[in-house]
């Protein structure tokens, strides 16, 4: 044992006087490693910090929350997406949210949105276009979680009795009102109509439910449904529930749906005339998405340490070819077979894992910038990193088997021969 660990430091000390005296040639023969780990662990990386923000999204908007529609998300049935039907069904309104608040008591809350895409607001000279005006009933903003830069939002009255209050999004009040000017207190032209502003949204980007409060508005759905015809196709209200106990949203869903089903009248041979969707649907389409790309980034990465193996086994043959000579001598001693070629695998096992530590430094060197530099939260996984050395170690004893087994083989009399 003790001869064992004898031989596997003697050939760590050689191979890192190796990276000393053969500063280009082994620079050249590590590449491929460093490029093939940093690829592999920079994937990873990537999938991983993906897949926790998505999740942090899923968490913040609730995985206990029910969205009903026409349309179904991604995900949330399988075969042809029929959206010739989906787009005949009808539109969610306030009778069925009084039927669900009637009838289904285990829930948080209720609410209705209908986005008003394609909108055009005016102040004074101003004008911002392109904008989606969301209609709301009450208890909107908790579910949605909305926070306010200014102002406050609508009050219970105003939802109920359709007041011509609105809130801005970030980049809407952004677009109205130059720095300096406050928007609240303000009059803007929206439908045809005059809105007093009396909130701003913190900016917060688009949700995974497609919710995007920087380039939109809000206003109470009373105030809109009489100037749109709210059950019209070319809208698609939502019917947005929210459950007391995040573990029985299953329960939830079902009597929703029954709920649903009697109120329209469908008999049990028919199928569901609305979808009720729930971003645990999407989440789960893109784990599979991302293990596919995760799949497809390390089948390049193992491209680049098949590179990278070849040019340690080069390095590693022309390092058998400088020492003939001293193997010839070790064998004449009495060296066995086994040690030759032991101390040979373990300096090309060195090799390897020098070039994938290099590979995770790099990693660790750009994520810091990256995360400094967009303000992106950037998982770092140890479990990412030991991948990242075990492979290394295995390429180091494949790269390394066939060069430290011919010099093991060699006759000890031509070898000592050899100039």
């Amino acid at each position: 044992m003790n001869n064992i660990a004898q031989i596997i430091g003697t050939s760590i000390v050689q191979a890192l006087q190796e990276l000393r005296v053969n500063k280009l040639r082994t620079f050249l023969s590590l590449l491929g490693i460093t490029i093939g780990i940093f690829c592999v662990i920079a994937v990873l990386t990537s999938l991983d910090s993906a897949q926790g923000m998505i999740q942090k999204r899923v968490n913040t908007l609730g995985s206990d929350v029910l969205h009903i529609d026409r349309w179904p998300w991604p995900g949330v049935e399988e075969g042809e997406y029929k959206w010739w039907e989906y787009w005949r069904r009808p539109s969610m309104t306030k009778k069925e949210v009084a039927a669900i608040n009637g009838q289904l008591h285990d829930i948080a809350l209720t609410t209705l949105c209908l986005p008003v895409r394609d909108q055009t607001l005016k102040h004074d000279n101003m004008e911002v276009s392109s904008i989606r005006a969301y209609c709301v009933t009450t208890d909107f903003d908790k579910a949605q979680n909305i926070e306010l830069s200014q102002g406050r939002y609508l009050s219970v009255a105003e939802l109920e009795g359709g007041n011509s209050s609105i809130i801005l999004g970030f980049n809407v009040a952004d677009g109205l009102f130059p720095k300096g000017i406050n928007p609240l207190g303000k009059s803007i032209s929206l439908l045809g109509k005059k809105y007093l502003v009396i909130g701003v949204i913190k900016k917060a980007g688009q949700d995974m439910a497609g919710f995007d409060p920087d380039n939109g508005v809000i206003v109470p759905y009373n105030s809109v449904s009489s100037v749109i015809d709210v059950r019209s196709l070319e809208y698609n209200p939502s019917l947005i529930i929210k459950a007391y106990n995040p573990n029985n949203v299953t329960e939830v869903k079902d009597e929703a749906r029954g709920i649903l089903r009697r109120m329209h009248k469908i008999r049990p041979d028919q199928a569901d005339d609305f979808t009720i969707n729930q971003l645990t649907g999407i989440s789960k389409m893109l784990d599979g998405l991302f293990g596919q790309i995760k799949g497809a980034g390390l089948f390049i990465g193992l491209f680049s340490l098949l590179v990278g193996a070849f040019g340690i086994a080069n390095i590693m043959f022309v390092t058998v070819k400088e020492r003939t000579k001293i193997i010839g001598l070790k064998k004449a001693v009495g060296a066995r077979k086994a040690s030759i070629q032991l101390e040979f695998l373990s300096e090309s096992v060195v090799l390897c894992l020098v070039g994938g530590l290099i590979g995770i430094l790099l990693v660790l060197v750009i994520s810091m910038l990256v995360s400094r530099a967009l303000d992106l939260e950037i998982v770092l996984s140890l479990q990412n990193f030991g991948w990242g050395l075990s492979m290394s170690f295995i390429v180091g004893i494949l790269a390394g088997y066939i060069p430290a087994r011919s010099a093991s083989r060699l006759d000890p009399v031509v070898a000592i021969r050899t100039h």
